[in-house]
């Protein structure tokens, strides 16, 4: 069939994100971007929503509906319920299909820490979800690739990739990844460490959504020259009545801290490992966030200051890695080093 449908405009780029997940058809660019949310009726097992209304549901569902998150960490917790998110992407990514138009194939990303049984995970989801063919690459490289580093040259580039569940570090030249971290510690992590402040100092007891809000809206890895403030509303945990607080950015980047300093580590060990002829690229080219997480106010000085080398944040860090997947595509690149089929 590839013979005929080799070049067929419906393939498609996947970012599976634990967060969330952006689609990109061959030729029209990202038509999806919603989160990896599906919302299932435990009574039956049915699925009821998936993406933007299966979030809305989070924290507010009757007992008998539970949305959930089916990637935790980068990498597959619920199988049957991850297919059934593909399967809605796949086929709201498509066009009307007939009985001639063939399935897509499909470039999904993977963290480069996951195992062999992860990746066959992924690709099995993929294809029973509907695909033709699917291909996996490493998400900092697709993240390079959709930035526009230079990964196929003997220079080394320096990619982070913050996503919500995984922090992917790699050092790439040659197409290759010549050093890499990645930890499960980036975006989820955040939410969690400001969920867990508030109710330890204000006995406020928040949702996975209000900690993400205050986040984007107060979170920092250095001080402000301007701090910032936000009103909060939960339940106290003591009286079980609604409350509110105002709570500052001060605290809350003490709270990031741990996770901060943790993500700091997997980039100075990456940089402990990396080749020295590649390391004096990195103190030329510096390196370049990416991802979700990168969208932290002050990550990038606090990461120069920590390791003395200099950090830039990508213009376009939400959408590297489906554009890298996409480029792939575009460039039927399939045979070179950059994916991997587990067909």
């Amino acid at each position: 069939m590839d013979m005929f449908f080799g070049q067929y405009d419906g393939d498609l780029a996947i970012d599976l994100g634990t967060a969330n997940t952006l689609v990109s058809v061959r030729g029209k660019g990202i038509v999806i971007r919603e989160p990896s949310v599906v919302a299932i009726d435990k009574n039956d097992e049915r699925i009821l929503a998936v993406g933007i209304e299966a979030k809305r549901m989070l924290g507010r569902t009757p007992g008998n509906i539970v949305a959930v998150r089916p990637l935790k960490d980068g990498v597959i917790a619920d199988f049957d319920v991850t297919e059934a998110m593909l399967r809605y992407f796949i086929d709201k990514a498509s066009e009307k299909r007939y009985p001639w138009t063939p399935r897509p194939r499909v470039v999904v990303c993977v963290p480069s820490g996951v195992t062999s049984v992860e990746k066959r995970a992924v690709f099995e989801a993929t294809i029973q979800a509907g695909a033709r063919q699917a291909y996996l690459i490493e998400e900092p490289m697709a993240a390079a690739i959709g930035a526009d580093l230079p990964v196929e040259e003997p220079t080394g580039s320096m990619v982070i990739d913050i996503g919500g569940g995984t922090t992917e570090v790699a050092v790439i030249a040659m197409g290759g990844i010549v050093v890499s971290q990645s930890i499960r510690i980036a975006g989820d992590e955040f939410d969690q460490a400001i969920l867990q402040h508030v109710r330890d100092a204000y006995n406020l007891a928040i949702g996975e959504r209000t900690a993400e809000d205050i986040k984007i809206k107060v979170g920092s890895a250095v001080p402000l020259k301007d701090e910032l403030d936000v009103e909060v509303n939960g339940r106290d945990v003591i009286s079980g009545l609604p409350k509110t607080v105002r709570i500052e950015s001060e605290e809350i980047r003490r709270a990031l801290n741990k996770p901060l300093d943790e993500m700091t580590k997997a980039v100075k060990d990456a940089l402990d490992a990396t080749p020295p002829d590649l390391a004096s690229d990195l103190m030329y080219y510096g390196i370049l966030l990416t991802g979700g997480g990168a969208m932290l106010r002050g990550l990038d000085v606090r990461l120069r200051d920590e390791t003395g080398v200099a950090v830039n944040v990508s213009p376009t860090a939400l959408d590297n890695v489906v554009n890298g997947c996409a480029r792939v595509l575009e460039a039927n690149a399939f045979d070179g080093g950059f994916v991997q089929s587990n067909a």
